[in-house]
């Protein structure tokens, strides 16, 4: 005797037949394009506000980074008072304050292969780093083998089930 699958209870519409499907799959289609042109809709507004705020920020942008620069000058010019020859890195101003914060160090590398053989070359090891790491794509082009190694396991693909509506393109538009 053949079981038949048991299915939760569900709250919605189940096609009962092919062509109850079929017209399921096109309102998926008609649903999907609809929120596409709304996102698109969206995204036009956006630009359109994003572009007019970009212009109304721009000369206060300028305006600050001019005063900022200038403002630079001035507390350059007067750090040993403001910072009580050299106790404090903050000078409070009444409406604000002037700070000046060291940068953490930093390492940039020019030619990376050529920097790893001096360093080789000079014996200074300690400047290296080997990584050490399971090769994924290896165990899983081997799983038999790859079974056997105690806390690996090769876990399903999966399924899904995934609904795509027919999507027809326009013949000779410009893209």
């Amino acid at each position: 005797m053949a079981r038949k699958a048991k299915t939760l209870g569900v709250n919605q519409p189940v096609p009962q037949s092919r062509d109850e499907a079929a017209a399921a799959v096109a309102e998926i289609g008609v649903a999907n394009r609809e929120v596409a042109r709304i996102e698109a809709a969206m995204n036009d507004e956006i630009a359109t506000l994003k572009k007019a705020a970009e212009e109304q920020a721009n000369p206060l942008k300028q305006r600050v980074a001019t005063l900022t620069e200038g403002l630079k000058f001035w507390a350059e010019a007067n750090r040993d008072v403001l910072t009580g020859g050299g106790k404090t890195k903050t000078a409070d101003l009444g409406t604000g304050k002037v700070m000046w914060r060291l940068r953490p160090p930093s390492v940039r590398i020019a030619g990376m292969e050529r920097v790893i053989d001096a360093i080789k070359t000079l014996g200074l090891h300690a400047f290296l780093r080997t990584k050490e790491e399971v090769n994924k794509e290896a165990l899983l082009a081997d799983p038999d083998k790859a079974r056997t190694i105690a806390g690996v396991t090769i876990g399903s693909e999966g399924e899904d089930f995934v609904v795509e509506p027919f999507e027809a393109e326009i013949s000779g538009a410009a893209a």
